[in-house]
């Protein structure tokens, strides 16, 4: 369907692609992998016509419909939530439109020497609507936004009113419900909770047309995906298989080339020894120029290039009295909505406890009235003896010096550390090289996160309060952060949608919320999150087997 074929493309003299070859098939779900500015975004630019290879041929067939969702969102205002998903949908959401004005027309008194135009316009519109499936795309978009987390009051709401995260998920709604032949999507599950994720894994593994994905999200891949296209220095290698099945194939591969190269340098050295041992004897001299000549043509085995992955032991942090959080009586709403009547819950020492809820269940309040960032209307939160707490969320990025580099934080935080020591911290959360030498205003939301979160677990307190701390990490700092804090003696309260993090971390769950968002007590297990799914049956609230 769509194919690449010896590309090349430079930007000043960095190389994005190198004689790069790759094709979409029709129906094919790929994943789209490789190292930040490897070139997964051009990729994408490419296909839509936005950028054009310097080099190669690009070929998308001229009649092939593309969706493609991006992490820059534009602005949206003026209409309902509803219309803006619809508005975007493709040819469909322009008939849905020119319908409902050709409506308005057909009903203006002033234009009725106009009638016999608009009647037949009317007419041909309505037939194409018709035949595109139009009169079911209202009900399509609102299965769409509700699958996405909406509720009905927000999706005939003003879509203005939306903060940048929910419109990222009109900007999804949109994309899906233009049904193209092929979706191009970035990092789709960056502002979704655990619900929506789940439900869109469902309408990608049902969808019938292509799809090229990034994704940091290893358990959304693997169970999509059934082929992963990995750009490596130029190259666009592809691997049949999902993402777990690439890895071990890559480090397969990497084996071998490492195997390779040690043969052929061996195999060099020997061949360079005779041709210095023999270079003066008149007598070798026709071996020694036929040895130099098979030499320059033998093609050199590159050393396999190593994923730089920093893994970092995070110090141990003071020892708590045994009772960390005790929470009791505790009452909370927000206008008339009651998101807590009477909640008690007692956390204790060494206990890592997974919030589970759809949005809007109280996961974050529950976390900032523990943290004091928010005062509960009634109830007691009382913190145990000896406790030194850690609160991680979005707002925590606010308390970083916007002049300052990342490394110049880290050594005004951290004066009496080496800076050896804290460059490793740095290269932990994926700063390496110059990046360091970055100024925290030019960081991007998710560069900012990870700074943050490596702040705070370099000297790490003995109680961390996490919300959504997996935001914006990329799968091999991910995997790290869940290596490290498995070993952290400490007690953790968390909130996140990554089932990685769920299942490597979560020794008890507190459910919030209820079956199809019906209210309902707050529900303790007193397991793991894995014994949770596989006593309940479901992965997250509201998704019931």
């Amino acid at each position: 369907m769509i194919s690449f074929s010896n590309i090349n493309k430079q930007y000043g003299k960095q190389l994005i692609f190198v004689d790069a070859s790759f094709q979409l098939n029709s129906g094919e779900k790929v994943g789209l992998v490789g190292p930040n500015g490897s070139g997964k975004t051009t990729l994408f630019r490419m296909v839509t016509g936005e950028e054009s290879a310097d080099d190669g041929d690009v070929s998308v067939p001229k009649k092939t419909t593309i969706g493609y969702f991006r992490q820059d969102v534009e602005e949206m205002s003026g209409r309902t939530v509803l219309d803006e998903a619809i508005a975007g949908s493709g040819r469909v959401g322009d008939l849905h439109h020119e319908l409902e004005s050709l409506q308005q027309a057909l009903e203006d008194p002033t234009r009725a020497d106009e009638m016999d135009k608009i009647l037949d316009r009317f007419g041909h519109v309505q037939e194409e609507y018709e035949h595109l499936g139009g009169y079911t795309l209202e009900a399509q978009a609102r299965e769409v936004l509700h699958g996405l987390g909406f509720k009905d009051d927000q999706i005939d709401g003003d879509v203005g009113a939306l903060s940048g995260g929910w419109k990222m998920r009109v900007a999804l709604a949109r994309v899906l419900l233009g049904k193209p032949d092929v979706l191009l999507m970035d990092e789709p599950t960056n502002h979704l909770d655990l619900e929506s994720i789940i439900w869109l894994e469902e309408f990608l593994k049902n969808y019938s047309g292509a799809l090229l994905m990034t994704s940091h999200d290893r358990e959304f891949m693997n169970r999509i995906v059934s082929k992963i296209a990995e750009i490596d220095a130029g190259e666009i290698i592809t691997y049949t298989g999902n993402y777990d099945f690439y890895e071990r194939e890559r480090t397969i591969r990497e084996t071998n080339q490492q195997a390779q190269f040690s043969r052929q340098q061996a195999m060099l050295a020997k061949e360079q020894r005779f041709i210095d041992r023999f270079k003066t004897h008149a007598a070798k001299a026709a071996q020694v120029q036929s040895r130099i000549k098979a030499l320059d043509k033998i093609e050199k085995i590159e050393l396999p290039k190593k994923r730089q992955v920093v893994k970092f032991e995070f110090r141990t942090p003071a020892r708590s009295g045994d009772q960390v959080a005790m929470l009791e009586n505790l009452h909370k709403s927000f206008g008339p909505r009651v998101i807590y009547d009477g909640f008690n819950l007692t956390v204790r020492r060494g206990e890592r406890w997974a919030v589970m809820g759809r949005n809007g269940a109280g996961k974050s309040t529950l976390l900032k009235m523990i943290a004091g960032a928010l005062p509960p209307d009634a109830g007691d939160v009382r913190l145990g003896a000896s406790l030194q707490m850690g609160y991680f969320a979005q707002q925590s990025l606010e308390v970083l010096n916007p002049d300052l580099t990342i490394d110049e934080q880290l050594q005004r935080d951290f004066p009496q550390d080496t800076i050896g020591s804290l460059r490793s911290l740095a290269g932990a959360f994926q700063f390496s090289g110059e990046d360091v030498d970055k100024k925290i205003r030019s960081l991007s939301g998710g560069e900012k996160s990870r700074l943050a979160m490596a702040r705070m677990l370099f000297n790490p307190p003995n109680f961390l309060v996490l919300d959504e701390p997996t935001n914006h990490l990329d799968l091999a700092t991910k995997e790290m952060l869940v290596e490290a804090l498995k070993n952290f003696e400490g007690t953790m309260i968390f909130v996140s949608h990554d089932r990685m993090f769920l299942r490597g971390l979560g020794t008890r769950v507190l459910e919030l919320g209820g079956e199809s968002g019906t209210e309902r007590n707050p529900r303790v297990y007193p397991g793991s999150y894995i014994e949770y799914v596989q006593a309940l049956g479901h992965e997250a609230p509201g998704i019931y087997a």
